[in-house]
């Protein structure tokens, strides 16, 4: 079924070679990813709905018409643009949704405080009535926000005002999926559950990322941005000493995910970006985790950006803007990762070094080449070896592979001025 769904696309496409709409603009719903274009052009390649029938292209405006065009993550050949702003926090009948809409069985945010106070509740996991109270609300709140995105599917949006608001787009187990043009934001946790630590204070986690990938294959990610705007976790209050966070990721990749390509897109104002592989014990991501970055904007990111576990990841003309005292890390090098960091620009304030820009968990070894920092060419590698070395064991740079799908791979400083003008939803060409 597969290969003669890509064949109808490739039919499909050499008659119109210039897809249009009706108004004799581009249809970018019928586009597909374009040979070589990393990861996600293995085998296959990745046409996403390109194969879809009249019946299943969809124009949504609203949440009801988004989740009736997913349809339940179906494997149906579909095409759904999303015009204008949609909002997941909303009811059947388009009324806004807020957290004491989805709040049930008595949970109230003071009696969790009051009954999880580490100074009384120890180091236990919360149990009893309040989280149990906590989980079913959470449950409501994840019915309405949790978008499954099914196999041979394209999400895109139209014109450069499409926004997708409070939802998190979970491909879950799909293959052949194309996300494009959209401003995905504020995949907003009402409930966040309280995880103390035996060895420190603990820490809030939440539930939601604005797109998540698990056992998913064959995925474009192109001209998205995603961000928390609306809500900043740098404006949420203070709970047992720990920021009371609302927001998990913004792209992460994980559960034995595999063949994925990130372009053109932006992470913005954000902690935690992009996580590929989420587990050092998840032996059974070897081999996968395959996945391309190119062409990309990290704005104000703390750190992941990506952070990576077993997979081969290519890291290639990326554009990093580090601000902010809280800043960690940019590459996460973790168990068995294989980065080949190439051609990336980063700009950063004055008391963030070079050997800041990378950070070490059982991780071995960092290919990096063409690197800028401030405008200088440095060496990542022996800076970070140089500056690390009483504190992290030192990377080789054999990663054990080369990179072969891709496009034109440019300097660091050209790639950074052409991401800064090009990349991101609304500016796709």
């Amino acid at each position: 079924m597969r290969s003669l769904q890509v064949a109808l696309a490739g039919l499909l496409l050499g008659v119109l070679s210039v897809p249009a709409q009706a108004d004799g603009t581009r249809d970018f719903g019928r586009d597909t990813l374009p040979a070589n274009d990393g990861w996600a052009a293995y085998g296959s390649g990745t046409t996403g709905g390109a194969a879809a029938d009249a019946a299943h292209v969809f124009t949504v405006t609203d949440r009801a018409g988004l989740v009736r065009a997913l349809d339940g993550g179906s494997d149906t050949p579909k095409i759904i643009k999303v015009a204008g702003t949609i909002d997941a926090n909303t009811d059947d009948d388009g009324d806004r949704l807020d957290c004491s809409d989805y709040a049930t069985d008595g949970y109230d945010l003071k009696k969790y405080l009051a009954a999880y106070d580490p100074r009384t509740w120890g180091a236990a996991k919360p149990s009893g009535p309040q989280e149990e109270a906590r989980q079913a609300s959470a449950a409501r709140q994840a019915e309405r926000i949790v978008l499954p995105v099914g196999s041979n599917t394209t999400l895109v949006g139209l014109g450069d005002s499409a926004v997708l608001k409070g939802a998190s787009l979970h491909i879950k187990n799909a293959d052949n999926v194309i996300v494009r043009n959209l401003d995905v934001r504020d995949a907003y946790d009402c409930f966040p559950v309280w995880q103390p630590n035996t060895g420190g204070l603990g820490d809030w986690k939440t539930a939601y990322d604005n797109i998540w990938l698990t056992g998913a294959g064959h995925v474009w990610v192109d001209h998205v941005t995603l961000s928390d705007k609306g809500h900043p976790d740098a404006k949420e209050p203070t709970h047992f000493a720990r920021t009371y966070l609302r927001h998990d990721g913004l792209l992460d990749i994980t559960g034995g995910s595999d063949l994925v390509t990130v372009s053109w897109s932006r992470f913005t104002g954000h902690d935690k970006a992009m996580l590929i592989g989420n587990g050092d014990t998840a032996t059974g991501d070897r081999g996968k985790l395959r996945v391309t970055l190119h062409h990309n904007a990290f704005e104000s990111v703390v750190q992941r950006a990506p952070r990576v576990r077993f997979g081969q990841v290519h890291v290639y003309n990326n554009r990093y803007e580090i601000t902010g005292d809280d800043y960690r890390y940019s590459l996460g090098v973790s168990t068995e990762s294989k980065i080949h960091a190439e051609n990336n620009a980063f700009h950063a304030p004055g008391h963030v070094e070079v050997a800041d820009l990378v950070k070490s968990w059982n991780g071995s070894a960092l290919h990096q080449s063409g690197t800028l920092f401030n405008g200088f060419p440095v060496d990542l590698l022996a800076v970070y070896n140089a500056y690390n070395s009483g504190s992290e064991r030192d990377l080789t740079s054999d990663v054990g592979w080369t990179p072969a799908l891709h496009g034109r791979i440019d300097s660091a400083a050209a790639a950074d001025r052409a991401v800064a003008r090009g990349a991101g939803a609304g500016r796709i060409r």
